[in-house]
């Protein structure tokens, strides 16, 4: 007989759990993660229940292992319910995060408000460090009075000043008499040069601090901002988590639980134990978990599969081929965090996302109606949402709903106050179309048109993951858990042209079977900027060994046999003079498999490459695994005769084609290779499967749904205004414009376009008015219309095939002259004389010459003095780059007295060629 296993996944709502008892058997259980009158903890009251036992604290003899993913460290976050924390940066450096990368991330929010960093106070270290360098005239001067010393990265340092130890013990004392006991520590060129920052530590934690985080220690990158933000926010929630171990710790016999294998989910979709369990790494704990659940149970046949989280509030997308996608920088409640994590998309966009019509437009979200008051059916008073117009198509069942609505909690959910609240918008809709000539809409096609709305909205992220990164949405599969996914899954495939959707029949409880399923994880990372070539290969890959070594024996002090572990080998690749590094995997030991793979994904991602530039190795990483032994793939019993597949009941459900007669359908009454045909409803235990009209699921040999999308003949489009068509489009439209920008920030090199995101992207008509723009700068979006119909107006039938034009004067809808636009004329495989529409891209660039830096001078006279000027100026014609003119014309304010030509000729040219390529790769 073997022990108990346990995953518990406690999320925000539900605490979920998967558990393996001694007999073999899997269990499944489902608690609120506030139940106050019931029990304090909800994981803790899991496991007793699981134990059998009737009371705390409880005996876990009879557990092998616990595995935790928690949302406490997001919560935390969120809410700004952390731990009071002290920030220690270097002299001169107080207000680094206040000052940020001045990026403006809601420029069309009327009441924005900058968020509140997590520390209280800042101490200013007395100490500096810098990077040598033969030019630099300030180390000239000082340089007889400095050491030198050589980096991790074999760099050379200089320290211009070491630690203050005298000075830092006043400071840290005058901060622990107020009352704080978390320190960040985040000095500058650490990532290469820690010794200060070790120093500080040991003294903060000879003081008495109890917790000190160390900005290299928990991820040595270049950036000093997201660095200090990530030990910063690691200082804020580690003693949070610390409490949380503590307290579930507490609830064992005699504190035995130190004795057992507790482990818990990391933001990158690894296992780590209590101890290495830190803040910065458990922001992601929760969705991880979905992510890995689905990885295992959906992955089949090597065809990569999207993940399809939709929950309440919002829905989270990831993408998974095989391998695990991981992004090392991310911003979480306006905390720039700089740490491993998979690479999670959210959009505000679930069951309780509030329906509006405003501006002849169905809008969904971004608000939601939460859990209090919640949808209009929750009967607390909610306004209407996406769960209450799949009630009114007939897409939800309340009899298979729990009785836990009203005002007392204990009431089924309410058709009519949905239907209420839908009279009441159809009042306002149909006001609309008839002051336009148009027909009305029904409450149904009204319902069903913000489903659609819904749908599109929740494909961008979506498209973003996998065509936004050159891969083909048609050869994915869509994998789909949580509460609400299976209400949309089919629409969303047949919107996204892909042919399968896949529910594995532990959908409601995913993320804790993900954490039964995980590996357990010790990465490592540290900083190189080294040339990948065959000069610098053997010292490369001398790192990669070493510290493969070394994460294969931190696994093997945990327990694990050094046979079952496996390590994963990453470099960290960016061409030299830009800054969009990609993280490459090779199981090969040679520099051009390294450099192979970054090419295929630079030329998928961005459409480009650059040839004959050199390749730079920003960090080399590996990940250690110690492989998961837990399997699942039990199958279930299949009919031993023939007979149909049994239904409940039908009910009536509205499709495109109208109400149809729809069969319900029990998933406990279904067996191996049952089918049903579309249109019906599967009722699960924590989801509703809707399968759509034309589309067909199959019971798989181990319980879960596969359905095969049949794709329906396209719809025509009209110049009849279709509202639901026009919001439709309208997401469809800013989506594309969005990928735009993010191609854009990604490839451009300049701090004005990729951090302070000071650029624009817009799709234009084939008369050059704006059809659809990313949420980018006002002031750009209000002209760019102008400079499109400009070159119409000027150009005519000139413009083919391949031409891109710049543009920045005043007179063709310039602002000012440093916005250059790129315009991208766009045309029908079958009509070359006449674009069909135009895809432009305005962005700030630093310095094109004139009298001053930054070519804004405040003394001109003439705009000859303010730096290049284009009218219309065909940077690319016919499919060919033209940059020998573009050189000459950028340097043609040097030829006017006290002006210079641009300043920043390579950083133009190459944003210049980010713009150009951000327009051909959503063409």
């Amino acid at each position: 007989m073997g022990r108990l296993q346990v995953a518990i996944d406690r999320g925000g709502t539900f605490t979920d759990v998967v558990a393996r008892t001694s007999d073999g058997k899997i269990v499944t259980m489902k608690l609120l993660s506030e139940d106050p009158g019931k029990y304090k903890d909800a994981p803790t009251e899991a496991i007793r229940r699981l134990l059998q036992q009737s009371c705390f604290p409880l005996d876990p003899t009879d557990i092998e292992w616990i595995r935790m993913g928690t949302t406490v460290a997001t919560n935390a976050l969120l809410e700004r319910k952390g731990e009071r924390v002290a920030l220690l940066v270097t002299d001169g450096f107080r207000d680094l995060l206040h000052i940020g990368n001045q990026s403006r991330p809601k420029l069309f929010d009327l009441s924005v408000r900058i968020s509140d960093v997590v520390y209280e106070e800042v101490v200013e270290v007395q100490e500096r460090v810098v990077l040598f360098r033969d030019d630099c005239k300030l180390t000239d001067e000082i340089r007889g009075r400095t050491q030198q010393t050589t980096s991790t990265t074999g760099e050379k340092i200089e320290i211009w000043k070491p630690v203050d130890e005298e000075q830092l013990r006043k400071d840290l004392l005058s901060i622990k008499e107020k009352g704080i006991s978390s320190i960040a520590v985040a000095l500058l060129h650490s990532y290469c040069f820690p010794d200060h920052e070790l120093r500080v530590g040991e003294i903060a934690r000879d003081m008495g601090f109890t917790n000190v985080s160390l900005s290299h220690q928990i991820i040595a990158m270049q950036k000093y901002v997201p660095r200090a933000h990530t030990a910063c926010t690691d200082a804020y929630l580690t003693p949070c988590l610390k409490r949380y171990i503590d307290t579930f710790s507490n609830a064992f016999d005699n504190n035995k639980l130190h004795g057992l294998n507790v482990l818990f989910m990391q933001s990158d979709g690894g296992l780590t134990s209590v101890e290495k369990f830190s803040g910065s790494r458990a922001i992601l704990s929760g969705p991880a978990g979905g992510v890995i659940g689905y990885s295992v149970t959906s992955y089949i046949d090597s065809q990569p599969v999207i993940g399809f989280d939709m929950g309440g509030t919002s829905t989270d997308v990831s993408r998974f081929d095989g391998s695990l996608d991981h992004v090392l920088e991310s911003t979480i409640a306006s905390v720039t965090i700089q740490a491993p994590q998979l690479d999670i998309n959210t959009v505000a966009a679930g069951g309780g996302s509030i329906l509006t019509f405003r501006s002849g437009l169905f809008r969904v979200g971004p608000e939601s109606a939460g859990a209090q008051p919640g949808p209009a059916c929750y009967k607390k008073g909610g306004p209407l949402t996406v769960t209450d117009a799949n009630l009114i198509l007939g897409r939800l069942i309340p009899d298979h709903f729990p009785a836990l609505f009203g005002p007392q909690g204990n009431e089924p959910l309410d058709v009519e106050a949905s239907l209420t609240k839908f009279q009441e918008l159809a009042t306002t809709i149909n006001s609309f179309l008839k002051d336009n000539e148009k027909k009305t809409l029904s409450i149904e096609e009204i319902a069903a048109g913000f489903v659609h709305v819904a749908n599109e909205s929740m494909s961008r992220p979506i498209r973003a993951l996998t065509e936004g990164k050159g891969f083909d949405l048609r050869d994915h599969v869509l994998a789909c858990f949580g509460g609400a996914g299976g209400q949309h899954a089919c629409a969303i495939a047949r919107a996204l042209g892909m042919k399968t959707v896949f529910i594995s029949r532990f959908a409601g409880v995913l993320s804790a079977l993900g954490l039964a399923l995980a590996d357990v994880v010790h990465e490592m990372q540290e900083p190189s900027g080294k040339v990948i070539n065959s000069e610098n290969w053997p010292n490369i890959n001398d790192r990669l060994k070493y510290l493969s070594n070394f994460g294969i024996e931190e696994l093997h002090k945990q327990g694990h046999d050094r046979k079952s572990i496996v390590v994963e080998k990453y470099l960290n690749l960016r061409y030299e003079g830009t800054d969009c590094a990609l993280m490459c995997a090779s199981t090969e030991e040679i520099a051009d498999s390294f450099i192979n793979i970054f090419l295929k994904k630079y030329k998928d991602q961005f459409g480009f490459i650059l040839p004959g530039r050199s390749i730079i190795v920003d960090d080399i990483r590996i990940r250690a695994l110690a492989k998961s032994a837990m399997t699942i793939d039990r199958k279930i019993n299949v009919r031993q005769q023939e007979k149909p597949v049994k239904e409940l009941k039908k009910v009536k459900c509205y499709f495109e084609q109208g109400l149809i007669e729809t069969p319900v359908y029990t998933i406990e009454e279904l067996y191996a290779n049952d089918r049903i045909f579309g249109p019906a409803i599967i009722i699960d235990p924590s989801c509703t499967i809707v399968v759509e009209p034309n589309c067909e699921a199959t019971v798989t040999d181990c319980g879960d749904i596969r359905i095969a999308i049949e794709h329906m003949k396209e719809d025509t489009v009209s110049t009849e205004l279709d509202l639901i068509k026009l919001s439709i489009f309208q997401n469809r439209f800013m989506s594309i414009a969005e990928q735009c920008g993010r191609v854009l920030q990604l490839t451009a090199i300049s701090t004005n376009i990729k951090e302070r995101l000071d650029f624009s992207c817009a799709i234009f008509g084939p008369d050059g008015g704006l059809v659809a723009n990313a949420p980018h700068i006002p002031v750009h979006l209000g002209a760019m219309q102008e400079a499109v119909q400009y070159q119409l107006r000027l150009l005519g039938n000139e413009l083919r095939d391949g031409d891109v034009i710049l543009s920045n004067h005043p007179s063709a809808g310039g602002s000012h002259l440093p916005d250059l636009t790129i315009i991208t004329p766009v045309f029908h495989e079958n009509d070359k004389e006449k674009p069909v529409f135009f895809v432009a891209s305005r962005g700030h660039h630093a310095d094109i010459g004139g009298l001053t830096p930054g070519s804004m001078p405040p003394n001109s006279t003439s705009l000859l003095q303010e730096g290049a000027q284009f009218i219309s100026f065909k940077i690319v014609e016919q499919g060919q780059f033209k940059e020998t003119e573009l050189i000459e014309r950028l340097n043609e304010p040097g030829k006017q007295e006290k002006c210079s030509g641009t300043r920043t000729l390579m950083h133009n040219i190459a944003d210049l060629k980010a713009q150009i390529a951000a327009n051909l790769k959503v063409i």
